[in-house]
């Protein structure tokens, strides 16, 4: 018997991971670091100072020497004028393999020393140049290995996890969070059941579910560790009928459905269960909130300059939440404005978070977010303090990679308060409600003088003489759950089943 049953919860080590690029991402993807080891390589191959190649293409040396090391990507003239000077074509300049064994070598000693896990360690960088001798650039390269060889081995348990999701992210933000295909087979089922527009009802969707060939069941004995267990021998959706659950009974529904609809197998790898988990959350999004009837929604709140997540949530009776999830998978493809979310628990913890606009979110060597505190002067955490729980709180923040402007809400559920907040870059602010808000801040994350370290005058006094007992976090020894369905309890799915089909 095939089943499909959706998890309470994730271990926490599951996180949406995203491993961030050595270099900052560009249009065409150019590798800026090996571009410049290829111009540095060819130029003294042709026996040119930086000042004589300068004088050729007409840019001054000390900008060809920000491109040669890697920090500065050129523009396609001045690339072109760079290859005639150094009489070869551009795709030598573009190729994949480095010119020489010492320039992959000092390549991939620049690529550490732009990683998270270089920036972590707070070492000072040591410059990559024709200069420094072999047997050190060997060496360092052989002690960063070793490094990022420990401590993975000390993350192993949830490392399979921890890359399938940044494998994912990636892929999320490439795309600006936008599926096309689980649009399009959201917008078959609302025609095949006749939905015009307005909030997705239960009936209405109680319709998709007999469409399907689904009936539904609400029961007491729900597994524990499920949302619900679809039984597609006898075609029963299992739903519980408690009412106090955290989750919207309709997105839950919807989520089941969608593992029928887009026709996903048991899952093969945990990257297989992560990619199924995000595709039906997308799905039952595009149900509640219907891609044409948001899109217009948003684009007459854009035309007015008064986007706002709350006016999403009540005009789609969803979640605060569930629309700024939305929001995400729509503002880049149909409005043009790149955008970042996060969930914040009040602890200061990221539970869950999305960028496409180049916002600096903390992260560990792996490129992990989630599990990491977010910058105390972030809205994610300023909105904590904030009297007022009934309006959005938006503020401005000053941040190392610039301004950006975010509004903030908090919610409560059984695991506590958390921080729900959308940001865009300062130059997409224009469109929101909410942009004139006085409230700012600075962050200097990921300086550790910015949060990390106590104040120097806190430190000289209390220094020595504290001891906290710290809140114990069990799940951080917890092997990653084995099985297809991680989490999921099995023996107690097939038990539940067997004992519910004869009903």
């Amino acid at each position: 018997m095939q089943i499909f049953t959706y998890p309470q919860e994730m271990p926490r080590q599951a996180s949406w991971a995203q491993p961030a690029p050595a270099a900052a991402p560009t249009t065409n993807d150019l590798d800026v670091i090996a571009l410049g080891r290829r111009v540095r390589h060819l130029r003294k191959a042709a026996g040119l100072t930086l000042d004589e190649l300068g004088a050729a293409v007409g840019a001054a040396a000390s900008q060809l020497s920000l491109i040669e090391n890697g920090k500065r990507e050129p523009k396609l003239s001045l690339l072109n004028q760079l290859a005639g000077a150094l009489g070869v074509g551009v795709d030598a300049l573009l190729g994949a393999e480095p010119p020489s064994r010492r320039a992959a070598l000092e390549i991939e000693l620049e690529r550490y020393q732009r990683s998270p896990l270089y920036e972590n360690l707070n070492l000072p960088k040591i410059r990559v140049s024709s200069r420094l001798p072999l047997d050190v650039l060997e060496s360092q390269l052989g002690l960063l290995r070793e490094l990022e060889r420990k401590m993975n081995e000390q993350v192993a348990t949830p490392e399979e996890a921890r890359r399938a999701n940044g494998e994912l992210r990636r892929m999320m933000r490439e795309r600006g969070n936008y599926f096309p295909e689980y649009e399009g087979e959201a917008q078959k089922v609302l025609a095949q059941v006749g939905y015009t527009s307005g909030p997705l009802s239960q009936h209405v969707i109680s319709d998709i579910a007999s469409h399907l060939g689904f009936t539904l069941h609400h029961v007491g004995d729900l597994p524990h560790s499920t949302r619900s267990v679809t039984d597609l021998k006898n075609r029963r959706i299992y739903l519980t009928h408690n009412q106090r659950s955290e989750h919207d009974p309709r997105s839950v529904l919807l989520q089941a459905l969608g593992h029928y609809v887009l026709g996903h197998g048991t899952p093969g790898s945990y990257g297989d269960f992560l990619a199924q988990r995000v595709a039906t959350n997308y799905f039952a999004a595009a149900l509640l909130l219907p891609e044409q009837a948001t899109v217009e929604f948003l684009q007459r709140a854009k035309a007015a300059k008064e986007i706002a997540v709350e006016d999403i949530r009540d005009a789609f009776a969803v979640s605060y939440e569930t629309a700024a999830h939305r929001f995400t998978n729509l503002a880049t493809q149909h409005l043009g404005i790149t955008t970042h979310f996060q969930k914040t628990h009040q602890s200061g913890i990221i539970y869950k978070a999305y960028e496409n606009d180049g916002v600096n979110f903390p992260m560990d060597h792996t490129g992990a977010i989630e599990g990491q505190p977010s910058c105390k002067a972030w809205t994610s955490r300023a909105v904590f303090d904030v009297p007022d729980k009934f309006s959005a709180y938006s503020q401005y923040t000053d941040t190392v990679n610039g301004t950006f402007w975010c509004t903030a809400r908090t919610e409560r559920s059984a695991s506590g308060e958390f921080s729900l907040s959308i940001g865009v870059p300062y130059q997409h602010v224009k469109w929101f409600r909410g942009r004139d808000t006085t409230a700012r801040a600075t962050s200097r994350c990921p300086d550790p003088d910015c949060c990390k370290r106590p104040p120097a005058e806190l430190s000289e006094h209390w220094a020595g003489n504290a001891w906290p007992s710290a809140r114990a976090h069990s799940h951080l020894l917890a092997a990653m759950p084995p099985g297809a369905f991680p989490g999921v309890d099995e023996t107690e799915v097939y038990s539940f089943l067997e004992a519910h089909s004869g009903s």
